[in-house]
């Protein structure tokens, strides 16, 4: 390796070198998110399309997409908001060939980890994908035999940084280090990209091309979505599961969003009204502020996190000093901007490792119990079976909606540690096609995590604890936190299969499980302690009010009836404060008129509803 690389700011140029280097054949592998590089890929990916002789090969997760509008309420909501929400980089262009269904036979892309729902119906990504738990995709990818490592990075002095992504990369250098691994690593500058320091960082002489592009791209933001009723009442139940002096992992999404607000508030002694007026007993005991504090272990590192760490909860320190491992991160823009605005010193109490570290006890495994003692894991499912057993990555057989990514790994943890607990967290209930479905169900279609694995899980209702309890006791925790509209078919299935006592009814303490129970509870709270966007928005005021119109209508849609009560409402409802300026911005008329579409008089009535 030279002690410095080869700078170029011509991406196409630097790519034919790149393939030059290669004797005409890449195998590619990509960090996942924000991490990838995208004028250099674009370029690979350009000039193998020009010339077939050429062979490209990518692994990689989490190819971050735009939205793509489908309906023309979302294009007018997205349209001039687009680059504002999502940020202005190009797209990635495997991706675009892959929709178009134009990718060459000389390039191939296959991925672990897919964003959210964004391969759903596609074929080509549907066969790439490759099912492991995200320890294992080192191991796979390796398995590929890379030849080139490519990432987005910044640069301090002659150092680089593999910032948001050291997931995977840091253990693929480490290895080359060692004469385990041979390939050439690629570097695109981005000084948006937080400088994180410690084993984050790498020489200069460890990469050999450098792209330095006339413009840098802009970092691909996630806006974060509003918390509803369930989620807040969801995060209220899992802050009293968090011990003062333990460890904590939560993940991206309204959700975690809502968990660490909700520590936040529990810190500030702020939620014992709220706790004292649940309409349903209330498991767990930690009530009380941080005195010790929290340390973090995670895969990604969120808004959430973040702003646990601004607020000195997480503060309780692992043996080297950090307050929080991660692996990745891919947030909002504000969060990236608050990275780097961290002094250095504060900045390296976060430490970013790769996920060997941060999701399994491997290697130094006396140090890392140590410092993980009391760990509350906190992630996402789908669904959850009576049984116990979860759902948190597929649609239904065969359609994997995102990956089960380290899902898995922190549940092997919460059971190899001693007093720790892998916590599911789901809403009690999904809309789909207009008809309202349970969460909890008899049996799933796709197991993500096995139900000899059930720990606790957590809906709006409660948090059901199952880790070594009969199945009948399971059934019946389940049943007692699943929406009461559904309760009776739920125990109807578990006693048809002999599982459930055919006498047993549900607790009366358990029979009021609605979303009107829920509103109720937290209606005085939603304005100041349970605000919709706990972390921030992007979204403008405005913009707030139409995303609760927007998903009101869209619920609306495919129900004939509910469609037209809100048509009836744009009609004769009492307008709302803000309804001229939220017409105007979806580009409809401020004011109504007997001839504007019916469309618009739907979103009109959706506005008047929430008045």
């Amino acid at each position: 390796m030279a002690d410095t690389p080869e700078v170029y700011t011509d991406a196409d140029t630097m790519a034919r070198a790149v393939y030059q280097a290669n004797g005409g054949e890449i195998r590619l592998a990509l960090p996942l998110g924000l991490g990838k590089p995208i004028t250099i890929v674009n370029a690979l990916v350009r000039a193998a399309v020009d010339d077939p002789a050429l062979s490209l090969k990518i692994f990689t997760a989490l190819s971050l997409q735009r939205p793509d509008p489908s309906t023309e309420l979302e294009k007018r909501f997205l349209g001039t908001a687009m680059d504002r929400l999502f940020g202005t980089a190009p797209s990635l262009s495997y991706v675009d060939l892959i929709k178009r269904g134009d990718l060459p036979d000389n390039i191939e892309v296959s991925e672990f980890f897919f964003q959210a729902a964004s391969w759903l119906g596609n074929d080509y990504a549907q066969r790439q994908y490759i099912s492991a738990n995200y320890t294992h995709a080192r191991d796979v990818l390796i398995s590929q035999k890379p030849n080139v490592l490519a990432q987005l990075m910044p640069r301090d002095g002659a150092r680089f940084s593999m910032s948001s992504n050291t997931d995977i990369s840091a253990d693929l250098f480490a290895r080359r280090s060692a004469g385990e691994m041979d390939f050439m690593a690629v570097a695109e500058l981005n000084d948006a990209l937080p400088y994180m320091d410690g084993p984050a960082e790498i020489e200069a002489r460890e990469v050999a091309m450098v792209l330095e592009p006339p413009r840098q791209v802009d970092l691909f933001s996630v806006p974060r979505r509003p918390v509803a009723d369930a989620q807040h009442a969801i995060a209220l139940h899992v802050s009293r599961l968090v011990p003062d002096g333990g460890t904590l992992q939560i993940g991206i999404g309204a959700i975690g969003d809502a968990v660490a607000n909700a520590l936040i508030a529990r810190d500030r002694a702020a939620l014992h009204d709220l706790w004292r007026t649940a309409p349903f007993t209330l498991q767990g005991a930690e009530e009380g502020p941080f005195r010790t504090g929290l340390y973090a272990v995670t895969e990604m590192l969120v808004g959430g996190l973040v702003a646990l760490f601004e607020a000195d909860i997480l503060r309780r320190e692992a043996h080297d000093g950090a307050v929080v491992h991660a692996g990745f991160f891919v947030d909002a823009r504000d969060m990236y901007q608050r990275l780097r605005a961290l002094p250095p010193d504060r900045r390296a109490r976060i430490r970013m490792m790769p996920v060997s570290f941060t999701n399994a006890l491997y290697g130094d495994e006396p140090t890392k119990r140590d410092d993980r003692r009391d760990a509350r894991f906190v992630n996402g499912a789908m669904q959850v079976s009576l049984l116990g057993d979860a759902m948190s990555d597929s649609a239904k057989p065969g359609q994997v909606v995102s990956g089960v990514g380290g899902q898995f790994n922190f549940f092997e943890q919460a059971f190899a540690l001693d007093d720790a607990h892998a916590v599911l967290t789901l809403p009690a209930t999904r809309q789909s096609g207009g008809d309202l479905g349970s969460n909890i169900v008899w049996q799933l279609p796709v197991t993500t995590v096995p139900r000899h694995m059930r720990d606790v899980v957590v809906t709006e209702y409660g948090a059901a604890f199952l880790r070594g309890l009969p199945d009948e006791e399971v059934i019946k925790r389940l049943i007692c936190i699943a929406d009461s509209r559904f309760q009776q078919e739920l125990a109807g299935s578990a006693k048809k299969a002999g599982k459930l006592d055919p006498d047993w009814t549900v607790p009366p303490a358990h029979a009021a499980n609605t979303p009107a129970t829920i509103a109720t509870w937290l209606a005085p709270y939603r304005e100041g302690l349970l605000p919709d966007y706990p972390l921030g928005t992007d979204f403008t005021d405005i913009e707030q009010l139409l995303v609760k119109a927007l998903a009101d209508l869209s619920e609306a849609q495919s129900d004939k009836r509910a469609l037209l009560s809100l048509i009836w409402a744009g009609l004769t409802a009492t307008p709302h404060a803000q309804e001229g300026p939220a017409m105007e911005r979806m580009g409809y008329d401020a004011t109504p008129s007997l001839a504007e579409p019916l469309q618009a008089r739907a979103l009109r009535g959706a506005l008047r509803r929430l008045a």
